[in-house]
């Protein structure tokens, strides 16, 4: 897919609202959820809120379990999925509406919006949870919740469930076991709707168009700071729902050989490469794409030689993406264009198959090629099988294909030329009936192409 590179990035914003999820797509979405779950009943939490020091609060986001299932946005707010009772299936429980708090920090939904927004069969006010709890989820075989989530939440379900486990062996009701939620949820989440690969397509457009923006203003004496602002700048301004999906990465010189480099307190230097890894995110759904720049406008000799060895794995993993394929084989045969590529440059010296046996190019490419993307940047699913084996590509799978080379400053017996020098290329890939389709090629990786951008850049 080829990307209109002076679209606005307004313009995938509004593509993104034009996507809005109504009450009936989370409803089908519960419904889906409660078959799984067979005779269970599920208790999902929201996020809690979080403080940043004293009584400034962390920006709210929502838990994507709870959104996913709900499209409930506030804190302090449990879900309970009770597929036994026919007439309340969905209940939630909620912040009252308090037009005193409210002044403070904004309208809530209250126990009539759960309602008649958000499609509950039943809602209650938060505080009548522990009262109402053990009525509602007494019926099911067993309770569904993600231990570990919440530590007052898991209190509240550990005190539940030892409860029942005291009054079974009398009444011969109450749950016999715990089980995550995940096991259901995680599989339902890989294989995406079209609305949510819509809402990612747009994130996808709106990262591209911040990563061209980087580009053509990344130039020697600019802070990494001062390209992350400006990246985050072109997400925010995009709308109110829009914004980083993780923490921006921008390491110049070695700190491109750091993976989830996130300082950016430097100022970059002449004839460094820049490596820019950052997404956005619009409704929940995120982008994720990593471009290395060659600050100077031009790569040097060793930075375009291990440039183009990762581009090569790049575009071999994103060529294999396609139904019937595996996480694995894609991993597999990107790692085997990389250590080729090690053992011409001089990195590792032997055979190719026993370099990848022994592990040996763990040195420089430590972790897996993919990743899931959705509402999570590495977004819910598994990667193995229960039974062993790799999980098999599906038409509605979202993916990330990022091969990289990493060499640390201080790598002992290595050509000094690429000391310091880390390279990772990421683009998003959509698995469909035909392939895979990339989402991010709205800005440009080929090496050349680049080069291009960078050096065309206003002033330089």
């Amino acid at each position: 897919m080829t990307l209109d590179r002076t679209a606005s990035p307004l313009a995938a914003a509004a593509r993104a609202h034009e996507t809005d999820f109504g009450p009936e797509v989370f409803r089908a979405r519960r419904e889906r959820f409660l078959e799984g779950i067979g005779a269970g009943t599920a208790v999902i939490a929201a996020a809690p809120e979080l403080l940043l020091s004293r009584d400034t609060e962390v920006p709210y986001r929502q838990n994507s379990d709870f959104f996913y299932l709900t499209g409930f946005l506030e804190p302090e707010a449990v879900a309970v999925l009770t597929p036994h009772d026919p007439e309340h299936r969905f209940t939630l429980f909620v912040r009252p509406r308090d037009p005193e708090k409210e002044t403070w920090s904004g309208r809530r939904a209250g126990v009539e919006g759960a309602r008649e927004a958000y499609g509950a069969d039943a809602a209650h006010p938060i505080a009548e949870l522990d009262e109402r709890l053990k009525d509602l989820v007494e019926p099911g075989d067993a309770l569904w919740y993600a231990l570990g989530s919440w530590e007052e939440m898991d209190r509240r379900m550990l005190a539940l469930v030892a409860g029942f486990r005291r009054s079974r062996p009398r009444q011969g009701k109450g749950p016999v076991d715990v089980r995550d939620p995940a096991g259901v949820l995680d599989r339902l989440r890989m294989v995406k709707e079209p609305r949510e690969i819509a809402r990612i397509r747009a994130a996808a457009e709106l990262s591209a168009q911040a990563h061209l923006a980087a580009m053509r203003a990344v130039r020697p004496g600019m802070g990494e700071w001062e390209l992350q602002a400006l990246i985050e700048h072109t997400f925010r301004a995009a709308g109110p729902e829009c914004g980083p999906a993780y923490g921006t990465i921008v390491g110049s010189g070695a700190g491109s050989t750091v993976l989830h480099y996130v300082t950016n307190d430097r100022r970059i230097g002449d004839d460094e490469i820049v490596l820019v890894d950052a997404g956005a995110e619009i409704g929940y759904y995120c982008g994720d794409i990593t471009r290395v720049l060659p600050a100077s406008g031009r790569f040097t000799p060793p930075q375009r030689a291990l440039y183009g060895v990762v581009h090569r794995a790049l575009e071999t993993g994103i060529s294999l993406v396609a139904p019937g394929e595996t996480v694995l084989g894609v991993h597999e045969a990107v790692r085997r264009v990389l250590v080729e590529g090690m053992v011409e440059l001089g990195l590792l010296a032997g055979d190719v198959d026993g370099l990848i046996e022994s592990e040996a190019f763990k040195r420089f490419f430590m972790h897996q090629t993919s990743h899931w993307l959705g509402l999570d940047v590495h977004d819910a699913g598994p990667y193995t099988e229960p039974g062993g084996g790799s999980v098999v590509l599906r038409p509605g799978m979202v993916l990330t294909v990022e091969p990289g080379i990493y060499v640390a400053a201080d790598a002992e017996e290595v050509p000094d030329e690429y000391r310091g020098l880390g390279i990772r290329l990421e683009d998003n890939v959509l698995v469909t009936e035909a392939g895979g389709e990339i989402l991010t090629r709205g800005v440009p990786v080929d090496v050349d192409e680049v080069e291009r951008v960078v050096a065309a850049r206003g002033g330089g």
